[in-house]
């Protein structure tokens, strides 16, 4: 039979055990959680694009700016009105939301963060996208379009990645619903992408994942 003194000493030392294991279990929930938070990277931005708002948003002018007037580099978009963000993932799931209420023509998703600066997004295997435009969406891979038909014009959209799971979906932010879901062939690290044609749109990152998805 155990002593008194040895019982409160085993007593102590499972409550130490206890808190331990606690903060390890606290430690890797924080630590699972995944919360991309980017910013767009003006190196990448074709020259009809301005960034505005801590490099946050973007907006489309129809002359540009003087193709010469931009530093050159073999980041930027030399033919399509292409931007990226600045982060890239290769693991986890992570969601994001963009304000497209002040645009009428724009493609918002992800792609390969190498991918060639002379193509838009959308049109090859290096990205995945939602198109907006003519008043429809439309999913796009591989200049393949699906219609989406269960949105209207929202102010705000989310996009949700799953990076293991070779998936990108547009959200509903206001509803908190799914509206459509693109498989994806990643096959190394991606990033935030975005064209525009017309307009402005602002990103939000640094977003929890909805509990519900």
């Amino acid at each position: 039979m155990a002593s008194p003194m040895r019982a409160v000493l085993l007593g102590s030392r499972a409550v130490r055990c206890l808190r331990v294991a606690a903060l390890q279990m606290n430690y890797t929930a924080v630590s699972s959680r995944r919360e991309i938070s980017f910013k767009l990277d003006e190196k990448t931005a074709h020259s009809s694009l301005d960034l505005f708002k801590k490099d946050t948003g973007v907006i489309y002018h129809i002359l540009g700016i003087d193709p010469t007037k931009v530093p050159q580099n073999p980041e930027r978009f030399r033919e399509w009105a292409v931007v990226l963000g600045d982060t890239p993932v290769g693991s986890g799931r992570h969601y994001w939301e963009v304000t497209v209420k002040k645009s009428n023509e724009f493609r918002i998703g992800v792609a390969d963060a190498d991918m060639s600066r002379d193509e838009c997004i959308g049109v090859s295997n290096r990205s995945w996208v939602f198109a907006y435009s003519h008043k429809k969406w439309n999913a796009m891979v591989v200049n393949k379009i699906i219609p989406i038909t269960n949105i209207g014009h929202p102010s705000k959209v989310g996009l949700l990645l799953d990076y293991e799971g070779r998936k990108l979906s547009l959200l509903d932010p206001e509803k908190g619903s799914l509206i459509h879901t693109l498989n994806a062939d990643f096959r190394g690290p991606v990033v935030p992408a975005f064209a525009l044609w017309d307009g402005e749109l602002l990103t939000h990152s640094g977003l929890d994942v909805p509990d519900n998805l």
